[in-house]
């Protein structure tokens, strides 16, 4: 199956090891250029951020790219359940900030998340934000928010906290296991919301989301599913209380077409979209990153060469 793969991922320049606390580590690696803007980059639930390769390996030539998969995804062991939810997300993301710096050297960054990162960078403006401590927003000169989960085009909060109930309990029954990462792939092949993948990204997710079963065989998920349906369910509790007025550096939300299922804007209220640098890419999904690569690199660069961020770096 390698083979059939376009797309083969670098060995990283460094891999750092952060811990949050005393069960869980978190594997940080840099690629790209070290000498170029830093940006640090993290993924959707249920994901990994080695599968979004199409679209950051655009971008090594250019920037000291920093990228880490959360807790219980992707290289991470899968740590306790019950520390499975977005207040643990957010402390997270607040230990892996200071260790970058500590461990990199301290340089300006831009946050390129996707989905859920991107809720948890937004819940640590100001939500669960620690005194005295650089969280959110305040750590980073620019954020690139690729579809974040706060809504529904549409659609009612109401309406919103029904959909993702339904969507928790479809993602528990999900299999976690497979006898061949073939037989994951024939599954992706089959399933609409990966049709529009590019040539080679359902294969790249075989590789990334899955790993051998421990003392057994086949394959399961690295995040197992009960744990994506748990933040699912933690998605609708804090999104509402998302407000983009608290953000106090550029912000860009890049998001999947609203006339397509399965795509979120940054705002219920579409007054409020006023507050929200906002796009989309027509015929993109909330995997957008994963379908139209080079359109995501070009309206992110659009981003920061229009507010000259990359130039102030």
């Amino acid at each position: 199956m390698a083979s059939e793969i376009p797309w083969e991922i670098p060995e990283p320049v460094s891999v750092c090891e952060v811990r949050p606390d005393a069960d869980t580590v978190i594997a940080l690696r840099r690629h790209g250029n070290p000498a170029g803007p830093r940006l640090v980059l993290s993924h959707g639930s249920g994901l990994a951020i080695d599968l979004y390769f199409p679209f950051w390996s655009l971008l090594m030539d250019d920037f000291d790219l920093i990228i880490y998969d959360l807790r219980n995804h992707g290289w991470n062991k899968v740590g306790d359940i019950k520390n499975h939810n977005i207040p643990s997300l957010v402390r997270d993301h607040n230990c892996i900030l200071a260790e970058i710096d500590r461990h990199y050297g301290k340089k300006p960054k831009i946050g390129v998340f996707h989905s859920v990162s991107a809720l948890v960078t937004l819940v640590s403006t100001s939500l669960l934000a620690e005194p005295g401590t650089l969280t959110g927003d305040s750590a980073f000169s620019a954020l690139v928010l690729f579809d974040p989960p706060l809504c529904m085009p549409g659609i009612s909060q109401a309406k919103f906290d029904e959909v993702t109930i339904k969507t928790a309990a479809m993602t528990r029954r999900r299999s976690r296991r497979f006898e061949s990462r073939e037989q994951f792939i024939q599954l992706l092949e089959f399933l609409p919301v990966f049709r529009n993948f590019v040539p080679g990204a359902r294969e790249l997710m075989a590789l990334t989301t899955l790993r051998d079963v421990a003392g057994g065989e086949g394959y399961e998920l690295c995040c197992p599913p009960e744990y994506e349906a748990r933040i699912v369910d933690y998605t609708r509790v804090f999104s509402p209380l998302i407000d983009f007025e608290d953000l106090h550096c550029p912000t860009k939300a890049i998001c999947a077409d609203p006339t397509l299922p399965f795509s979120y804007l940054p705002t219920i209220d579409l007054s409020d979209i006023l507050n929200v640098d906002y796009d989309f890419l027509p015929d993109t999904t909330h995997f957008l990153q994963l379908e139209q690569p080079e359109e995501c690199v070009a309206t992110m660069r659009e981003f920061l060469e229009q507010d000259a961020l990359i130039k102030s770096l």
